[in-house]
């Protein structure tokens, strides 16, 4: 049994440290939106909004692909060793919640991947604003059921 306990912290602890890098770069995202957030009038030809418009959409897109393609997976199988289906039927819906939002970030990168017209940035920020808290805040539920859940069984 405790060999399991042992095997459970070497193979669960480190979901810990992808979560918490994958929520530092959050944190830069957020830096990121609200700096750029904050310009009142953005117009075309501003090459300061411009460079961090294009560092935006760089953020918006590897901390999205993060989630996908390696947080989820980890927290899904963390639940599933756990044995944990409550919880994955919760993350399950989550997942949906958040995968609606995936639209509204990838349609956001790559419609200023393609045009120098910033003319509706503002408007297009606030959608993403309001699409960024219903993401964080899904993944913050799903970070909580699958994983803080079983912090104490890694112990």
């Amino acid at each position: 049994m405790l060999e399991n306990c042992k095997n459970a912290q070497e193979r669960w602890g480190g979901v810990s440290q992808i979560i918490d890098r994958w929520l530092q770069s959050r944190q830069a995202l957020l830096v990121s939106f609200c700096g750029l957030s904050e310009k009142k009038e953005v117009a075309d030809g501003d090459r300061e909004a411009e460079a961090h418009l294009r560092t935006l959409c760089q953020q918006l897109v590897d901390y999205v692909s993060a989630g996908h393609f390696e947080v989820y997976d980890q927290l899904m199988q963390e639940g599933q060793a756990f044995g944990d289906a409550e919880g994955l039927q919760q993350a399950k819906a989550l997942y949906l919640e958040i995968d609606a939002t995936t639209d509204v970030a990838v349609d956001f990168n790559d419609k200023y991947l393609e045009t120098d017209d910033l003319s509706s940035l503002p408007k297009d920020l606030s959608e993403l604003g309001v699409a960024l808290e219903t993401r964080f805040a899904a993944e913050d539920r799903m970070i909580d059921t699958l994983h803080t859940a079983h912090k104490n069984q890694l112990a």
